[in-house]
């Protein structure tokens, strides 16, 4: 008798802890062709503890202006088990206007490759965009990654001063629809324009366990001079459960592009 080994199923990645998924969540934000979605309003409340005073938003969806897909900084790739979650984060970036938030703020950069970057204040304005979690070509990830990406919703919002960083970082994407068609390519960061801020839509129910990781997701966006990718047209589907009624999106990305980094906010840091 022939006995056959069966391998052991992999094991399903357990949730990173809030400081390893946030710390290491960078963003390469890629500009698109026009796309005006179906007359879409959202009631927006903040998960930030440091913003918890602001009042909920009432937002309509205007046009997509940029799609953001993850990329690893330098040589400093995200720990397991951020990684798993961290390469299925795509954000389609829609125009929003809003109330004036007139919050006076100051930033801590988060991930390693930033530690030296200097503390700096900044006035958190107007909201700008709203950006939402898709996923492209139809490459859905895991259930147990897809409970987490598909509630990361950012409101971003203009700030000032605009401030240069000026780095010169390489950046390498993450995501496996594009690893193989967007290069390594290295650029210079330039002026901070936005703060992406977590917000949840109503009607959309977040385990308490993903809660307690988005509430610090802080995005800190800057011009990116970076020479131009190849160009590629992407299917994109919604997975939050709000928008997962819109139809799909054909989006074709151009540069320029601006790179979204962590941030913490007034000393309030993700916990360990």
């Amino acid at each position: 008798m022939v006995f056959l080994s069966v391998p052991p199923a992999a094991a399903a990645p357990v949730l990173p802890t809030p400081k390893d998924f946030v710390s290491y969540l960078d963003l390469e934000c890629f500009r698109t062709n026009p796309y005006q979605p179906p007359t879409t309003t959202l009631t927006l409340r903040h998960l930030n503890p440091v913003l918890s005073n602001l009042p909920p938003q009432t937002v309509v969806l205007g046009p997509r202006q940029q799609l953001c897909v993850p990329v690893a900084k330098n040589t400093s790739i995200p720990p397991s088990p951020a990684l798993d979650f961290i390469r299925f984060v795509d954000l389609a970036c829609y125009r929003i206007t809003g109330s004036n938030a007139d919050t006076g703020l100051l930033l801590t950069h988060l991930n390693p490759v930033l530690q030296n970057v200097p503390r700096h204040e900044v006035k958190m304005n107007v909201p700008q965009q709203l950006c939402v979690p898709v996923v492209k070509n139809s490459s859905v990830p895991p259930p147990e990654i897809m409970s987490l990406v598909s509630h990361i919703d950012i409101m971003c919002y203009a700030i000032t001063p605009n401030n240069p960083m000026n780095r010169q970082l390489s950046l390498r994407q993450l995501n496996p629809v594009l690893t193989n068609v967007i290069p390594t390519r290295t650029g210079q960061v330039t002026y901070a324009r936005q703060l992406c801020v977590p917000v949840q839509k109503a009607g959309d129910t977040i385990p308490t366990e993903v809660l307690n990781i988005l509430r610090w997701i802080d995005l800190e966006k800057f011009d990116l001079s970076i020479p131009t990718a190849p160009s590629v047209t992407l299917t994109l589907r919604h997975i939050n459960p709000v928008l997962g009624h819109l139809p799909a999106e054909q989006a074709t990305l151009f540069s320029p592009s601006q790179l979204a980094v962590p941030v913490a906010k007034n000393n309030q840091f993700p916990p360990s």
